[in-house]
């Protein structure tokens, strides 16, 4: 099996992939949303519409507090 990011031979301990930088790079790219999983479904937060959904900075929970509303 080759390494998903740079295609070298994988490594037992970091497999699928080669070394701990190639996972670290494959974290990274799930982290910032390079990758998605795409879907049909409507009312996805893909939409401009549902950003007013989101709760607003008000109603969010902070350490210590409860919810406001």
């Amino acid at each position: 099996m080759s390494c998903p990011i740079c295609k070298r031979a994988s490594d037992q301990k970091y497999r699928p992939f080669c070394s701990n930088r190639c996972a670290e790079v494959d974290l990274g790219r799930w982290l910032t949303g390079a990758y998605a999983i795409p879907t049909d479904e409507p009312g996805t937060l893909d939409s401009p519409s549902d950003a007013s959904a989101a709760p607003s900075t008000d109603e969010w929970a902070t350490p210590g507090n409860t919810r406001l509303n």
